[in-house]
C-alpha cells in the first residue's frame, strides 16, 4: 500500500514522533491493515493514533472508536477486575480457590488464588470431551473446571492457562460480586464507570457495526486445532497438521469468533473487543501508583502487589523461561501480555507509561509481534530521552 493511501489520525506529543513513525511504517512496511496504538505518561495520553481501515477490501476506515477482537490481551482485564476485588479486601490472593468457590474441589488439591493467577494451577484445559461451542456456556465450564483434577502440583510450575485462567477468575469475580465478569468490569472501569474505558467482555449487540473484522494470517498459526474448531489450543497448545490443513484452521477459528454467539459470549481470556485508547484506560492506573483519570482505582500496595513475581521457570505449555505475576508476564521489568495475531498491553510501573496495540491483521505470533514490539522500542527510547 503506498504511503498516500494510508490516514493516520490523533494525536501524538512531539516528544514520542518516534511512535507515529513506527505506527505508520507499520502500514507501510509490515501489512497492517488497520490498528489503534495508545500510551499515557504519569497518568496523562501523550499518544492517542488509530488509522486504515477495519475490513481486508479496505472500504470502511479505522475509527476513532472502532474496536477489534484482541484474543488474550483480554486477560489483562481480569488481572484489573481480580486486583479491584483485592484493593477492596474482598480477595485474598493466598486463600484457597474453594473459600470463595465452595464446589471446587480440583481432585482434592489445594489450589490457592495465586496459582489461578499465576498460570501454575495445573488446570491449563478443560477435561475431555469438550467441543468449541461449550466454550460459550459458562456453567459448563465452571463445573468442569472445579471437577477436573490438577494434572500437577498447584503452584510448582507455570503452564499457560490460554483459555481456562479466564474461567477461573471470572467465576471468582461472580462468586464474590454477584455480578458476571463482563458486568463487573462494564461498572467497575468499563464504559459504565468514571474511568470509561471502551472495551467489552461481551460485546452488546448494538456496538457489532464498529468491530473490525480479524483477518486471518497469512501463514498458519503453528500452534493449531484438530479437526478445525478451536478449544482451549485457540491461544497455547499446539497440535500440528500440514500447511494446508493448517490455513484452512487458521481461518476456521477466526470465522468462529466473528459470529454473533461468540461476540456476545464472556470468554474473559480470550474473546475482549476494544481499542488500544480503551485498553490503557483500564490499565493506566496501575502504571501510576494507583489513580489516572481523575480516579484512584488501587492504592500503592496494591500496584506493588501486582508486580511482584509469583512464579518463574520454563512454562510446560508455551515451552519458553517466563516469569508470572499478579496475571502479567514480567518481560524486562514491565507487566504485559498480549494476544494471538499481535495485539499487546504493556504496563511499565518503572516509567509511569502504560501503553497498547490493538490491530485486524494478525500476524502468527501469540506474543512479542515485530509491530509491536517496533512500537515498544520507540516507546522506550523517547521516554529514555525525556
Amino acid at each position: 500500500m503506498s504511503k498516500s493511501n494510508v490516514v493516520v489520525q490523533g494525536f501524538c506529543d512531539d516528544q514520542f514522533s518516534e511512535v507515529r513513525e513506527a505506527f505508520e511504517e507499520n502500514f507501510h512496511e509490515r501489512h497492517e491493515v488497520g490498528a489503534s496504538f495508545a500510551l499515557t505518561v504519569e497518568g496523562e495520553f501523550v499518544v492517542d493514533l488509530w488509522g486504515g481501515h477495519r475490513d481486508a477490501e479496505r472500504q470502511h476506515a479505522w475509527d476513532n472508536d472502532t474496536i477489534v477482537l484482541v484474543y488474550s490481551t483480554t486477560k489483562t482485564m481480569t488481572f484489573i477486575c481480580a486486583l479491584l476485588l483485592v484493593e477492596q479486601g474482598l480477595l485474598d490472593i493466598d486463600a484457597p480457590v474453594r473459600e470463595y468457590w465452595p464446589e471446587f474441589f480440583a481432585g482434592g488439591q489445594d489450589v490457592r488464588v495465586k496459582h489461578v493467577m499465576s498460570h501454575s494451577a495445573g488446570l491449563p484445559g478443560f477435561e475431555e470431551p469438550f467441543s468449541g461451542a461449550d466454550q460459550l456456556n459458562w456453567s459448563l465450564c465452571c463445573e468442569n473446571l472445579a471437577n477436573a483434577t490438577p494434572i500437577w502440583e498447584p503452584g510448582s510450575q507455570s503452564g499457560y492457562h490460554g483459555l481456562t485462567q479466564g474461567f477461573l477468575i471470572g467465576e471468582l469475580v461472580r462468586r464474590i460480586s454477584g455480578k458476571t465478569i463482563g458486568t463487573f468490569f462494564k461498572d467497575e472501569v468499563g464504559l459504565g464507570s468514571k474511568t470509561g474505558a471502551d472495551f467489552h467482555i461481551g460485546v452488546d449487540p448494538g456496538d457489532f457495526g464498529r468491530i473490525a473484522d480479524l483477518i486471518p494470517p497469512t501463514e498458519p498459526f503453528p500452534w493449531l486445532i484438530a479437526g478445525g474448531e478451536p478449544n482451549e489450543a485457540v491461544d497455547s497448545i499446539s497440535v500440528r497438521s500440514d500447511e494446508e490443513e493448517a490455513v484452512e484452521a487458521s481461518k476456521a477459528a477466526v470465522a468462529l469468533m466473528a459470529t454473533p454467539e461468540w461476540r456476545m459470549a464472556e470468554i474473559p481470556a480470550a474473546n475482549g473487543h476494544g481499542n488500544a485508547r480503551g485498553i490503557v484506560q483500564a490499565q493506566t492506573a496501575l502504571a501510576n501508583n494507583g489513580s489516572a483519570f481523575g480516579v484512584r482505582l488501587f492504592s500503592e500496595a496494591t500496584c506493588r502487589l501486582a508486580g511482584k513475581p509469583l512464579i518463574s521457570g520454563v512454562d510446560r505449555i508455551l515451552g519458553e523461561e517466563m516469569t508470572f505475576a499478579f496475571g502479567y508476564g514480567i518481560v524486562e521489568g514491565k507487566l504485559l501480555w498480549g494476544g494471538l495475531g499481535g495485539s499487546i498491553a504493556v504496563v511499565d510501573q518503572a516509567n509511569r507509561a502504560c501503553y497498547a496495540y490493538a490491530m485486524n491483521q494478525m500476524g502468527n505470533q501469540m506474543l512479542f509481534d515485530d509491530r509491536a514490539t517496533l512500537l515498544g522500542l520507540a516507546v522506550d527510547k523517547a521516554i529514555a530521552a525525556i
